[in-house]
């Protein structure tokens, strides 16, 4: 599709959403397929007077594909408090100006929580244009059935203890925990990973959305073994989920958490009652409660024994 043909494809997708002026529009970019990159994402940047992006040198060709010549500005790590004064000051003039990463959404992992928050803190207004994230989109694939939640890590420190101390308690957690390695480090944290948590499923997603994406799931113990094997595993760009530890089983092979229920509930209702709602509130199998109910009275009377 020719760049005009785009714009007003975008155009006439997202064109009738109002556009303040005087606001930052926070916009997704692609991880790796441009793709990806939304149409209202491209009206945004075909409509703001100035970009404020990360690497002028990966925003430029992006661009340059979209037919799109606009005023670049730089905000990296380095200079993003610094920032906030002149974008303030022209958003309060009344101009539109976009804030995009390398890839993916601006200030997760990325620069922009700083800029954003000091924005916000004079009195701007700032707006977000969904699009690609690769912690997302990892978890998307990573099928963590038994998680209770997730949590954006991102990079643990580089090396020594604080490394070793920081993979550590990322073991035994009850959800999702998301990662970012760069490629020369990865085949050590997933060591550490191994002995930290070795029982932990691991899923390992390199390249995500280009042409060499691959995406796997195993346990952290075996995961060595399969770097080890491949030629490849220490090219690319990498997202780690490790899965929620397995919920704690106690007796007849339930999980603590059934049990604890069960226990309560079998103390204040009628058996079937409490077993019911056990069942419900836990997953847990009915029959395999209504069981265990049933050994706790015949131990030790009415009441379920400790």
């Amino acid at each position: 599709m020719s760049a005009d043909l785009l714009a007003q494809a975008a155009a006439q997708a997202a064109g009738a959403q109002q556009y303040p002026a005087g606001a930052l529009y926070v916009v997704a970019t692609p991880i790796g397929n441009l793709a990806d990159l939304s149409l209202r994402a491209v009206h945004v940047l075909g409509l703001v007077d100035a970009i404020a992006c990360e690497d002028t040198r990966t925003t430029a060709p992006l661009l340059r594909h979209l037919g799109l010549h606009k005023p670049l500005l730089a905000v990296h790590e380095h200079n993003e408090r610094e920032a906030v004064d002149g974008i303030a000051q022209r958003l309060q003039r009344g101009e539109r100006i976009a804030l995009v990463s390398d890839a993916g959404t601006p200030a997760v992992s990325d620069p922009g929580a700083r800029l954003v928050a000091g924005l916000q803190a004079a009195g701007c207004r700032c707006v977000p244009i969904p699009g690609a994230s690769s912690s997302v989109t990892a978890l998307s694939v990573a099928g963590d059935a038994h998680a209770q939640g997730f949590r954006f890590v991102g990079f643990v420190p580089p090396k020594g203890e604080a490394r070793r101390a920081a993979v550590q308690a990322l073991a035994g957690q009850p959800d999702s925990q998301v990662l970012f390695e760069a490629p020369h480090r990865v085949v050590d944290l997933i060591g550490l990973l191994a002995e930290a948590a070795p029982a932990q499923r691991l899923t390992v997603a390199r390249e995500i959305t280009k042409q060499f994406e691959s995406i796997h799931t195993a346990p952290c113990a075996d995961w060595p073994a399969r770097l080890k094997a491949d030629a490849n595993a220490e090219r690319g760009e990498f997202v780690l989920v490790l899965h929620a530890a397995p919920p704690a089983v106690a007796e007849g092979g339930l999980p603590a958490e059934a049990l604890r229920a069960l226990k309560l509930l079998v103390a204040e209702l009628p058996l079937k009652q409490a077993v019911g709602l056990a069942a419900q509130l836990s997953g847990a199998p009915r029959n395999a409660l209504y069981q265990q109910a049933l050994a706790w009275r015949q131990a030790g009377g009415d009441d379920p024994a400790e």
